[in-house]
């Protein structure tokens, strides 16, 4: 989804993690499962799938990257091209400190196993693992980042790291399209203009002005799982203002639908109050007034006034 529907500070989160995990770090020197050394400055407690107690016992050294396993799950062997649903933890082996955590946010993430798009450190940890293991990273941050560590998360060139790694299950595939039982359109929404199946925008001719209340419904009825706070929905959206001619973003010409955190202030408060409870293969029609979208300042960048509502529509594809 476009960054501007998203909202500071929260919305940084997954761009850190983008960053971290697309860092130029190198496998050379790494070993696996070796019983890291670097792992004696730590102790390392609490239950797979829940947020890690990480006690340092002092300063952490690393000369190479060493991968861990802290506890061997019994599912599926993780292998290339495979899409893994993550918790990852980031601690900086000189200050002691965490850097990152996905747990904070209570917002897994998907990462598929592929160095093109993935740091080799990651994908040298993953593979070949089972998903339910609990995995620990030590490394140089240099190998791990590439040579100017990670400023965004306050990791330096000189800095090791610590990266533990949940791996929770592998993801459904998302939907292609949405798949339920077509809903009548409700007396408030616009006509959606399709073009081979796509949204290409909305026709407002016949549509009542906005009456300053957030409304949803189902345009088709998906018959998936129900979509619950602080899950990581893939969809394909189309956001046009009221009597507005053409769409102030969308995905659908992108080729790929997007994917964001749902119910935990990641995006505009319409979406997380209208988009959490509906089932995953619906098509969501919404009408989200200036208190539920950008209020009173808008979003000029977009051409949104703070006076106007928004409409979109949204394909819930998948949900992890």
């Amino acid at each position: 989804m476009s960054r501007r529907f998203r909202r500071l500070p929260l919305a940084l989160l997954p761009l850190v993690l983008v960053a971290a995990l697309s860092g130029c770090g190198s496998d050379d020197g790494s070993s696996s499962d070796s019983g890291s050394q670097a792992l004696d400055a730590v102790s390392i407690s609490g239950d797979f799938g829940s947020e890690p107690t990480v006690d340092w016992k002092g300063k952490m050294t690393a000369d190479t990257i060493e991968n861990t396993t802290i506890t061997e799950g019994d599912g599926a062997t993780v292998e290339d091209g495979d899409t893994v649903t993550t918790n990852i933890w980031i601690g900086n082996g000189f200050t002691q400190k965490k850097a990152f955590s996905t747990y904070d946010a209570k917002q897994p993430q998907d990462l598929t196993i592929d160095d093109q798009k993935v740091s080799p450190v990651f994908v040298d940890a993953i593979k070949g693992a089972t998903i339910g293991s609990r995995i620990a990273v030590t490394a140089p941050a240099d190998k791990a980042f590439g040579a100017s560590g990670n400023t965004q998360l306050g990791i330096g060139n000189k800095d090791s790291v610590l990266i533990i790694i949940d791996l929770m299950s592998e993801p459904t595939p998302p939907l292609d399209a949405p798949k339920g039982a077509s809903k009548p359109s409700p007396a408030w929404a616009p006509k959606l203009v399709q073009k081979d199946g796509a949204v290409t925008s909305l026709d407002f001719s016949k549509a009542p002005e906005p009456d300053g209340k957030l409304h949803s419904a189902a345009l088709i009825q998906g018959t998936g799982a129900v979509v619950k706070k602080g899950q990581t929905i893939t969809v394909n959206y189309l956001g046009q203002v009221y009597g507005g001619k053409k769409p102030f973003d969308e995905s659908y010409s992108k080729g790929d639908p997007v994917s964001f955190g749902i119910g935990s202030g990641q995006v505009i408060p319409g979406w997380d109050k209208t988009l959490v409870g509906a089932k995953i293969g619906s098509r969501m029609i919404l009408a989200i007034p200036p208190a539920d979208g950008y209020g009173k300042a808008g979003q000029p960048s977009a051409g949104i006034k703070g006076t106007d509502t928004l409409y979109f529509v949204v394909d819930i594809l998948g949900a992890s």
